[in-house]
């Protein structure tokens, strides 16, 4: 073995000019490998965190009750009796299981909240919003409040409301002004600007306000339990099975964001097929470069394969020799890309950085060890035509004038 690698290698540096091309090729086809694994990649994460990243990735929402129906023995209906107290669904005892939640492995932030339409009012100003109602200490635990501040803070206290920019423009308010939120059943409340945000998304910017769980119960007369939970996960792709454990766990209906989101997951499905093909074809230019090589080696050394043949070398220890040849240049090759290719992904910013407008690479996805080991599997596959080609030379005809 030891006796083949030195022959392999005595061969490869006998040209050192056709190897050092050889293994370039094959480095620059690893370069294409990585690069577009780290592209790929980073694109799919970027996608995801900017449609996913501050919503909730598990939500267990209070469902509406049907109303009592009164049915005639003819199958008239002759009444519909609406539920004593307020109609707004509640989880009644869902807050004994916030511990539990937070305890599933995977479970970043557990937030309870109440939910509701209301109205926004400043002098003869109003504004449809949709309330929320968030506990003190968690205002960013699913929506990143804090980072989209532009005045003021998120904290959420007694009295105090926080709401979009675009919101606060359309009805001229400033930093700790006033302002009455009335709830869709009437109760109202007067609060105090606390803070402005900008999240980039108009919607939200436009309808949505922010205050205490407490301010959400007086508002919405719900003295205990919450109308929603939401999750958030330090691994978005696993919201399926933490949803179907936390239901398992709980007996609530936890549903995972993936639910409604087939286009989006089939958009990256097909980035990720495309990823794919382009990295075989990198893969098969190397495959390719490294056979053509090997067959140019095998037709130039004809003599010495004889000379060995017919020193008693047997078709295995010459198929070898070629073999070793080939994982040697995938081997150099693969890492000379491997290198070239983290040090080109160096200067792009790393995944909590990335910005609308930048190439959003990821230098962590750039599959450096898998690059490597396929390389160099392709390049033994590559050199195996070659070698059964240098083992059939006949000795006499190779030595012979």
């Amino acid at each position: 073995m030891l006796y083949a690698l030195k022959i392999a290698t005595r061969y490869l540096t006998a040209s050192k000019a056709q190897t050092a091309l050889l293994v370039l090729g094959v480095a620059v086809g690893v370069f294409i490998f990585i690069f577009m694994s780290a592209l790929i990649g980073g694109l799919a994460e970027f996608i995801v965190s900017r449609t996913v990243g501050d919503i909730s990735h598990v939500t267990i929402e209070a469902e509406e009750r049907d109303p009592a129906v009164l049915i005639t023995g003819e199958g008239h209906v002759l009444a519909v009796i609406e539920p004593g107290g307020s109609r707004t669904a509640t989880l009644s005892e869902a807050e004994a299981f916030l511990p539990l939640m937070a305890s599933v492995p995977g479970v970043v932030a557990v937030s309870p909240q109440i939910t509701g339409a209301g109205f926004l009012t400043r002098g003869g100003q109003v504004a449809q919003v949709s309330v929320n109602g968030l506990e003190p200490g968690r205002e960013s635990a699913i929506v990143n409040l804090r980072s989209y501040m532009v005045e003021g803070s998120e904290r959420l206290g007694s009295g105090i409301v926080v709401l979009g920019e675009s919101l606060a423009e359309e009805m001229s308010l400033r930093l700790g002004q006033t302002l009455r939120l009335q709830s869709s059943g009437g109760a109202s409340a007067v609060l105090t600007l606390g803070g402005i945000y900008d999240t980039g998304n108009g919607t939200i910017d436009g309808s949505s306000v922010f205050v205490s769980l407490a301010t959400a119960r007086t508002l919405f007369a719900l003295p205990q339990g919450v109308t929603r939970i939401e999750i958030k996960l330090s691994d978005v792709n696993a919201a399926g099975p933490i949803a179907e454990r936390i239901s398992a766990l709980t007996g609530l209906d936890a549903v995972p964001w993936t639910d409604g989101a087939e286009q989006l997951m089939e958009a990256l499905d097909a980035q990720a097929q495309t990823g794919y093909f382009l990295k075989t074809f990198a893969l098969i230019t190397i495959v390719i470069g490294v056979a053509s090589a090997l067959l140019l080696s095998t037709y130039r050394r004809r003599p010495e394969i004889g000379i060995m043949r017919a020193m008693g070398a047997g078709r295995a220890f010459v198929i070898f020799v070629f073999v070793m040849q080939g994982a040697l240049v995938g081997l150099l090759g693969g890492m000379s890309g491997a290198a070239l290719g983290y040090l080109a992904l160096l200067p792009f910013p790393p995944r909590e950085a990335f910005e609308p407008g930048t190439l959003p690479i990821d230098i962590t996805q750039g599959s450096y060890g898998l690059a490597i080991t396929l390389t160099v599997i392709g390049a033994i596959l590559a050199s195996i035509l070659p070698a059964r080609s240098a083992a059939r030379v006949d000795p006499v005809t190779a030595i012979g004038p």
